[in-house]
């Protein structure tokens, strides 16, 4: 019954018809998890569905399509379940591109303090009024709250979850000052920062943290593991059987991340060292985009099923994530040295590199311009496709079509569409971008008894959308 439901509302999201998300209000299924928020009048708090408190009465309930609308309509967090904690509505919610690129930019701090709606349109390439529309109808809040609303939350995780200053928890959620941030907490919640601290004498600098993040069910954990494990970096990532771990730096600031699954209780924990609080907000986000945890496996399996040849996969490997990436140019670099070899040799080579430069930690841009490629088991080409790559990726802009994107890396020489849309499905997670006429998919279709021709993928993947990286991850398993 509760995925019978879960496929309606999936289908039928945006208009969150009472009843349908009363039903799932009361089955308490994880699955259901930041798909929508409830409002309860007669608490005047706002849930999420695997709330343990007792259902509410369905005459209290009103049902929002993100927090950003609850606490608009007057509503508070509840502080049971937490609505913090809760995973983030789909990247691509609904079908608006504009607001999936507009999302990605808030996230990256787009609109925190200083920075002005109109800078963020003009990124966008359309108008105040009609981003506000957009917004409107499919998340139930203007991009402004929807900025607020997400540093708030944000705030209130490191205020639950870690032992870090206030002050530097309200810088680095987004806030210019202490006073600001107090401010729009007690609007929004009701009472100030300090209030979600049992113990203030516990407020320490401590060169660990650790963080949680909510995903929903089911995870292929063990088959995002695999994947890692068989391209780790020798000297900057370990993966054994439960966890995942790597050296990382931000701005400057070098220190190591670990991660683990929790599949009781929905999360994964992640461990992270030597990281200042004004960069956890950073760190989260990248953490997010690894591991894929705001993805809607249900929803996701729902569409693919609809391929008759994927269904057996999908029913095999429920809640497969697509890898992302802990550094958008690091991955951009390992697909062009893995052009047309193995992912052995190409990690190979890529253990070299690293090496080469020896700063312990994946090269940046400005090394690899300056570095000398030469004997790495790399081609005069490849190293010119290198050095290009690393003179414009800054010029990538996040806020542009993803066509467009697209088209700009296949501009640089030694960049064809297969690894243009590598490099755009792993560093910028696009869940619509397959890489395009790629051997081990035609192997897939082969090895499960299909015409496996380019242009037989093609027409295939046409059936996938909006989730052609998925298709993709489902037929190299069959490969």
């Amino acid at each position: 019954m509760a995925s019978f439901m879960l496929i309606i509302l999936y289908t039928t999201f945006m208009n969150l018809e009472h009843d349908i998300c009363y039903q799932a209000l009361k089955t308490r299924d994880a699955r259901f998890d930041g798909r929508f928020f409830t409002g309860v009048s007669s608490t005047g708090i706002f849930c999420r569905p695997i709330c343990p408190a007792s259902t509410p009465k369905p005459e209290n309930c009103t049902f929002y399509p993100s927090a950003s609308a609850a606490i608009n309509a007057g509503f508070r967090p509840c502080l049971r379940c937490r609505p913090e904690s809760a995973p983030a509505s789909p990247a691509w919610l609904g079908t608006e591109a504009t607001v999936r690129r507009a999302l990605r930019l808030i996230e990256d701090g787009a609109l925190d303090d200083g920075q002005s709606l109109s800078e963020l349109c003009a990124r966008l390439g359309i108008g105040e009024r009609h981003l506000r529309r957009l917004f409107q109808s499919h998340l139930g809040a203007s991009p402004k709250q929807i900025a607020q609303t997400r540093r708030l939350m944000f705030a209130k995780k490191l205020l639950v979850q870690t032992k870090a200053p206030i002050t530097e928890i309200a810088l680095g959620s987004g806030f210019n000052s202490l006073r600001r941030f107090n401010d729009a907490y007690k609007t929004a919640f009701g009472f100030a920062p300090s209030h979600e601290r049992k113990n203030k004498s516990e407020e320490t600098n401590t060169q660990e943290t650790v963080l949680h993040f909510n995903f929903r069910p089911p995870y292929d954990w063990d088959g995002l593991l695999s994947f890692f494990k068989e391209r780790a970096l020798d000297e900057i990532e370990t993966v054994s059987m439960t966890s995942y771990e790597r050296l990382i730096c931000i701005e400057g600031h070098k220190g190591s991340l670990r991660v683990s699954c929790d599949e009781k209780k929905n999360r994964l924990k992640a461990v992270i060292k030597d990281i200042p609080t004004a960069h956890l907000k950073t760190v989260s986000r990248k953490i997010r985009r690894l591991f894929d945890v705001d993805a809607d496996p249900v929803g996701i399996a729902h569409d693919l099923s609809h391929d008759p040849v994927l269904m057996p996969l999908v029913k095999a490997h429920p809640g497969l994530r697509l890898p992302g990436a802990w550094d958008g140019f690091e991955i951009a670099v390992r697909a062009i040295i893995g052009q047309q070899i193995s992912v052995k040799g190409a990690r190979t080579i890529c253990n070299r590199l690293v090496e080469r430069i020896g700063t312990g930690l994946f090269p940046t841009a400005d090394e690899i311009m300056n570095a000398d490629l030469d004997g790495l088991g790399l081609t005069g080409r490849r190293i010119t496709t290198l050095k290009k790559l690393s003179e414009n990726w800054c010029g990538l802009d996040k806020a542009k079509p993803v066509e467009e994107t697209l088209k700009e890396l296949c501009a640089l020489p030694g960049i064809g569409p297969w690894t243009a849309h590598y490099i755009v499905m792993r560093s910028f997670g696009e869940p619509d971008i397959y890489p395009v006429d790629d051997l081990a998919l035609l192997r897939g279709l082969e090895k499960l008894g299909q015409p496996c021709t380019k242009a037989d993928l093609k027409e295939r993947a046409q059936n996938w959308r909006p989730w052609r990286a998925y298709g993709a991850l489902y037929l190299w398993r069959a490969s």
